[in-house]
Parts: C-alpha cells; structure tokens; sequence
C-alpha cells in the first residue's frame, strides 16, 4: 500500500470531513421545518423510535420557542438524542415512518430538528434532569459507550451510585471511534459524554479493560450488580490466501486510527477496495476517498436489494466518486514483495433456498481487481473468549439474557451490541435503559432476580 500522509492541506481535510448533514442556520428556518408537522395522534415516528421519543410533542414545542422542554422531551427518553440525531439511520427508523411519505411528500426532518433541540443543552450542559438522594448502592458498568452511558444516567437519576469502567481513553464507545468523522465529530462526542456525567453519580474509569485489568469476580465483590456493556469489535476475517498482506487491513481499524489519530497521519492507497456494504463499509470507503484515494470500490457478495446498509448511505459513497461491484465474493488477495496488488473475486449469483431466500452461490467466473490496499468491512464478532471465561450463557458469543436483562450469572446484567451482535446506536441507548430498570428492581427486592437463566 502507498502510504500517502499530508496527501491534502489542512482546508482540504477540513472540507472533506466538515458535517455532512449541517444544522439548521437560523431560528426561522427551523420554525419552517417544525410548523409542517401534522402532530398525528398516535405517531408512526415515536412507534419506529427504539427509544420511544414523543416526536410531535418535541416538534410542537420546537414551535413555541420552549427549546429547554423540546430537549428534555428528547433526552429523557433517549440520554443521546443529541448524537442520535446525527448518525440514525432515520430513513427506516422515525422519517422513513412519517405520514407525509404517504402523500409522496417530503418527510419532517426529524433528525435536524433533533439536532437542533438537543445541540445547546449539551453544549452548555443545562441541566436538565435532578438526581434523587442516593439509595448507597453502587454499580458497576463495562464499557462507556450508548449502552453503558445509558443505563448509568438511568440509574444515577434514580439515586444508584455508578462507576463505568471502560478500555479506551475517551468515552462514547462507538459514537466516538467507529463512525465516520463527518457524521459526528469527536469533539461533540466528548461533548456529550460530559453532559450525561454532569448529572453527578457516574465515575468513568478509564484504561480498565475487563478481563486485564479487573475481573467480574472482583466487580461482583465490589458492587452490589454489574451491567456489561462492552459490545462487539472483533473484525469478521474471509478467510481467503493473502489475506495478511501488507495493506490489507479491517474497516474498525481503519475507522479507529482516523477518529483517534487524525486524518494525515492514516495511510491510505490510491486503489482501495473496500469489502461489504454496511454502514461501517460506507464509512470507510468514503473516508478513503475523502482522505486523497483516487479510486474506491466496494464489493458485496449479494444486490442492493439485500444490502445492510441504507439508500441513503450507498449515495454518500457514490457522490463521493466511489464504484460499487455487486455479486462477486472475495476469494484471493495477491501481491508482491508480502503488498497487496489484486484482489481476486468469484462472481456470484444468487439462487433461492428452502426457505425461498436469494442465497450467494459462487460460480467459476473470476474478477481481478487492481488494488494496493484492501478493507475488511464483513462485520464484526462478540467477545466469544471473554463470555467463554466468565462462564455466562451465550450464542456464539452473544451474552444469553432473559427479557429484562438478566443473564445467567446472579447479579449481571447485559445488554447493546454485546447482546444483540451489532444493531444500531439507539438500539443500544434502550437497551441500557432496560437493563437500569431491571437492576433498580433488583437492588429494591433485596438482590432477587426472579427470571434468571
């Protein structure tokens, strides 16, 4: 891989990284917006929110100016709203369910008036939930991205005493190491990491990795329940020849190294081809582009039909210039001198199953595709080693928990990406709100879990 640092000069980073999808520039335009809201009873927006936000009734009181109560509305039902609003994918989610997309008219743009409700109250830290006096409880929590931030502002609110403890040196888990820069920026993620602990009660621990540094043993000693929270970021290897060649590398890693080191100091090829079409491909194959790559291809096994990642997204990489390659699967990475120089793909078709599903069937065809860097983007793993260790019931790594978040050791908890193998952001905000309000009912019943595994 050609290592092409200070490719572009500062104004050109800055612009190619700059916030994709920019706030509304003045009050007045926002009141636009918000007044367009038909404030439907029994809303399809707040019904498609994982975490339950009254839409209309932060839209409405966008409307009267009351922008303390808009956010408050918001945070209380999602602690990051204000990150929400920059990175959901709302096209399936809120906007992708509002009415007007019945009349074939534009949809309310939810995320931007979120956006908006949300950005001050984090910036200047209002202050807007009270913490109850303490119960003299404490818990503890691993890892301090959504789902962990989640459940200890739930719990601290309530009175629980909370330490998260987390790997990493910055908080905000993937918001702020595994999304692409011009979505949310980390400055905002720091942000919004210190509105949620500003509420008091929460104690972040940082450089504490479970496993190394401290042990569930040791947690459940210590603390009265334990709500792990360390989600997934083991890179899905294809298990193809070539794949340790210089140059290949993983979307997280890549991702990683351009949130935490910034945009110069990553290598980048000029052909790079970018395996997968999730969100996280997306990223990275846009991030390659913008950081001076001349050519990008993404390569995905199936058609858009079946791709992960939404319609919105996939026009981001093409606006951005990059290719997409559809049904062809990766089967050997060339090179010489130990660096990458083609990638080697098997054309797929797809056929039915059983069931009736379109599954990828390889077929003899051969593509070559002339790279000098590759990016696995094939998904992400569990932790199956560090579930494995603590003996808790799992599926294949995914921790193994009952409805309300109880796992098969007494007193630990689990819920987000840890769990549920990879969702989306405001999946992991509720399931950190679930899993608060199981271990506050565990604490009042005396440390009785009545639906353990």
């Amino acid at each position: 891989m050609a290592v092409r640092n200070n490719r572009l000069t500062a104004e050109e980073y800055e612009q190619h990284f700059s916030d994709i999808h920019p706030p509304f520039e003045t009050r007045d335009a926002a009141m636009v917006d918000a007044n367009r809201c038909l404030f439907c009873y029994d809303a399809p927006c707040t019904k498609s929110c994982p975490t339950g936000i009254n839409v209309p009734k932060f839209i409405k009181q966008i409307t009267t100016d009351n922008l303390r109560g808009a956010a408050y509305t918001i945070l209380s039902s999602n602690i990051m709203g204000g990150g929400c609003a920059k990175v959901c994918p709302v096209e399936k989610l809120c906007e992708g369910a509002c009415v007007y997309n019945l009349r074939e008219e534009e949809a309310i743009p939810i995320a931007r008036l979120q956006r908006y409700a949300t950005e001050k109250a984090i910036e200047e830290k209002w202050q807007l939930f009270e913490r109850k006096v303490t119960i003299g409880k404490k818990v503890a929590v691993i890892g301090a991205g959504p789902a962990g931030l989640s459940c200890a502002h739930a719990l601290s609110r309530e009175g629980v005493d909370v330490t998260i403890f987390e790997r990493e040196e910055k908080g905000g888990g993937l918001m702020t190491y595994g999304i692409a820069a011009y979505k949310v920026t980390p400055q905002f993620c720091c942000d919004e990491v210190d509105f949620i602990t500003s509420l008091g009660g929460i104690n972040i621990q940082y450089g504490k990795e479970l496993g190394k540094d401290i042990t569930l043993d040791e947690l459940q000693q210590q603390y009265d329940a334990v709500y792990l929270a360390f989600g997934v970021g083991l890179a899905r290897q294809l298990y193809i020849p070539g794949e340790q060649m210089e140059g290949v590398v993983d979307a997280i890693s890549f991702i990683y190294d351009i949130r935490n080191n910034g945009y110069p100091t990553v290598p980048v090829g000029d052909q790079v081809a970018v395996i997968g079409m999730g969100m996280t491909a997306i990223d990275a194959a846009t991030q390659a582009k913008r950081l001076g790559a001349k050519e990008v291809t993404l390569v995905y096994r199936r058609t858009q039909q079946e791709m992960p990642c939404t319609e919105s997204e996939m026009n981001i990489a093409l606006l951005d210039g990059c290719k997409i390659v559809w049904l062809a699967a990766p089967a050997e990475i060339l090179g010489e001198n130990g660096k990458v120089t083609q990638l080697v793909c098997h054309i797929v078709q797809l056929e039915p199953d059983a069931n009736g599903h379109r599954q990828p069937v390889i077929t003899a065809e051969k593509i070559v595709l002339p790279v000098d860097m590759v990016i696995k983007a094939a998904g992400q793993m569990p932790y199956e080693q560090l579930v494995h260790d603590y003996q808790l019931h799992h599926n294949n790594g995914k921790i193994s928990v009952t409805a309300n978040s109880i796992s098969s050791v007494t007193g630990v908890f689990a819920g987000g990406d840890c769990v549920n193998g990879g969702k989306e952001v405001v999946d992991a905000v509720q399931a950190g709100k679930d899993g608060a309000k199981a271990i506050l009912q565990y604490l009042l019943d005396g440390g009785q879990a009545g639906n353990s595994l």
